[in-house]
């Protein structure tokens, strides 16, 4: 994945400030902001890492559960029209609309 890295589950993106001449970046996919910068390739990295694992033990710390990138749903916004099709055809197959849209996804995204 270009510009992104990934630790324990978790994935970080990659930023250059030419100004400040640093890289950055932050856990993404998650609501809490958790930043880091490094001078190279191989800091921002490290950075990186050190970012998640302290995120992980202060959740740790206070009792709570860790935000997960990906929680297995969202919100699709497809207009009503698309919407009625969608239904309707889960419906004449026998199926609901959260399984017609997996299976869309499966279908559409590479393995």
């Amino acid at each position: 994945m270009k510009d992104m890295m990934s630790y324990k589950g978790y994935y970080g993106s990659v930023h250059y400030s030419d100004e400040d001449g640093v890289f950055h970046g932050k856990i993404e996919f998650i609501r809490s902001l958790v930043t880091y910068e490094g001078r190279d390739v191989k800091g921002l990295r490290k950075a990186f890492e050190n970012a998640v694992d302290d995120y992980l033990e202060l959740c740790a710390q206070e009792g709570k559960e860790p935000e997960k990138p990906f929680k297995g749903s969202f919100n699709v916004r497809t207009g009503s029209e698309l919407h009625r099709k969608a239904t309707l055809f889960a419906r004449a197959k026998g199926t609901n609309l959260n399984k017609v849209v997996a299976e869309a996804l499966e279908k559409y995204l590479p393995t």
